[in-house]
């Protein structure tokens, strides 16, 4: 049997051949890109698989991901289409009947769209679960409505920072609840939901997502099953992360790429816990909250690189990446600014960053995780982040194109289950922001979901992330339409299918434009995933 696979009859996405229709594959490396009568004559014993006209891409890379909530949102209480207070705790009634004395673990309410304005009380909560174990987080995940029940198993969360007698807990309070619930979830449990994130990832045409997990996050037992799961094939990659100050020994242990990811400066806005430098539109009486102040950022910063680990924040509010900022600046004074640069530190989210601080961060070399189904969610004038921050501060966030500027290096990611697991539709969203001037090209931002993804957690050999020869073969077959290419020149239009101009195309990311079905997913060589038609469906 032939070790090449010939791949013949496609579009294939290579700033090596922009016009390829044919890609061979060798021992999980792709070997050779050109035309299907060559790749016929060069390779005439391969396997070959026809792709009908598909489309070819890199993999993409999710940059922030949470698997096991995410999975089990998948199976759980999905509360992200409830419209209404009274929705929601009908969604909650039905869930508790349906699977009586188990423990309702549900995620993605959003009170901001609901008629009623107001999340549900404790006392709403326990009539509709009927004296069941209770965990359901916000949309942000920085807050959470939960039973009596549930609290009884956190007697902690009583009286801790962050508590509430009725209505959603936060901070501390919500971090011993969270455990609880998470305690409660059997072993079998946790890994069903991690496997059936995994292959949902992979059916979205990722290859490798980062988990960010940590002691408030989730236990060191759900990153070990996690990444051992992913380590036995079949399913994407895991590059692990956790966020815990003073973990140098633990990241050994747990085989972690860095400490980083969710160790939280602040919290998010939608729960008002970002920590802002001025109060909340919608609530004067709080400006968020500081978990880190500078000298704490300063301390595992140079922690982290005198011991060659990444390290990382979830910074939101303006206050904290100011806090985030002087931090770097301190540690600078003790390791200089090319240790710190060459580690590429994180920062996740960031999202009220100004340009000064773009620029500045920018020259520490710092990756840039962010999310662009954020601003697509709650961006603009009238959403979210203009009701708690109002319109001037609330139409700032997720400045793109100045992150970009400032040569920080931009990854993708959804932050799932806060936004769904979407790859191309986040592509759109950071082409199409909805602050004029923030928003990036297709190319740059399709990038940053591939390639941005992998020199995100060090893989930074030049080739990985990119479809040309010598590189792994990891990458997606797609159902696409028209491929259109975004013209470099301000005198012709930005889309154009002219295939002379030599960049690669991309589908169509216009507002209102379909985006591309997945058909396949192969990391190194090994497909792990491949599209099964329904009956009915029309191939």
């Amino acid at each position: 049997m032939s070790e090449t696979t010939l791949l013949l009859g496609g579009r294939i996405y290579s700033p090596a051949d922009a016009a390829a229709t044919a890609m061979a594959v060798t021992e999980g490396t792709i070997s050779w890109l050109g035309s299907d009568e060559v790749g016929r004559a060069l390779h005439p014993d391969a396997e070959v698989i026809d792709l009908e006209g598909a489309f070819v891409t890199p993999a993409f890379v999710d940059a922030h991901v949470h698997a096991t909530s995410t999975g089990l949102l998948l199976n759980g209480l999905d509360l992200t289409g409830c419209a209404s207070l009274t929705e929601f705790l009908h969604a909650l009634r039905d869930h508790v009947a349906e699977y009586p004395g188990a423990l309702v673990w549900g995620h993605g309410w959003d009170e901001t769209w609901w008629p009623e304005r107001r999340p549900p009380t404790r006392e709403e909560i326990d009539t509709a679960a009927g004296g069941a174990p209770v965990y359901l987080s916000r949309i942000d995940v920085h807050s959470a409505l939960v039973s009596t029940t549930l609290v009884d198993r956190a007697p902690l969360a009583r009286g801790a920072e962050g508590w509430s007698d009725s209505g959603p807990l936060t901070r501390v309070a919500h971090h011993h609840v969270r455990r609880a619930a998470r305690e409660s979830l059997g072993s079998g449990q946790r890994k069903e939901a991690q496997l059936a994130f995994l292959r949902h990832a992979a059916a979205q045409g990722v290859a490798c997502v980062h988990e960010c997990g940590g002691p408030d996050i989730s236990g060191a037992d759900d990153l070990t099953d996690l990444l051992s799961l992913s380590a036995q094939g079949g399913v994407p990659e895991v590059v692990g992360y956790w966020g815990e100050l003073g973990a140098v020994d633990r990241a050994a242990e747990l085989g972690v790429r860095g400490l980083a990811g969710d160790l939280f400066v602040d919290g998010a806005v939608g729960s008002r816990t970002a920590a802002l430098r001025e109060p909340y539109a919608d609530d004067s009486s709080t400006s968020g909250v500081l978990y880190l102040d500078a000298n704490a950022v300063a301390e595992h910063l140079v922690e982290c690189t005198r011991a060659g680990l990444q390290a990382g924040f979830h910074v939101i509010g303006d206050a904290g990446v100011a806090e985030v900022c002087a931090g770097f600046r301190k540690a600078a004074e003790v390791v200089g600014i090319p240790a710190l640069a060459s580690l590429r530190h994180r920062l996740e989210h960031l999202e009220m960053v100004d340009e000064q601080q773009a620029a500045e961060l920018g020259r520490y070399g710092v990756v840039a995780s962010v999310q662009p189904a954020f601003d697509a969610a709650w961006g603009g004038s009238s959403a979210m982040y203009a009701r708690r921050l109002g319109v001037p501060r609330g139409t700032l966030l997720n400045p793109f194109s100045k992150l970009a500027a400032s040569g920080a290096l931009l990854a993708f990611g959804s932050d799932a289950p806060v936004t769904p697991v979407d790859p191309w539709r986040a592509v759109q969203a950071a082409v199409h922001h909805r602050t004029e001037g923030f928003g990036i090209s297709p190319r740059a931002a399709f990038t940053a979901h591939t390639r941005g993804g992998w020199r995100a957690a060090g893989v930074d050999d030049g080739v990985t992330g990119t479809l040309v020869p010598g590189a792994p073969a990891t990458y997606a077959v797609w159902d696409a339409g028209e491929l259109v290419v975004a013209a470099p020149d301000s005198r012709v239009q930005r889309w154009s299918t002219d295939p002379r101009s030599g960049v690669p195309p991309l589908p169509d990311l216009s507002p209102q434009a379909p985006m591309p079905r997945c058909l396949r997913t192969v990391l190194r060589g090994e497909t792990i995933y491949t599209h099964v038609p329904e009956d009915d469906e029309i191939v």
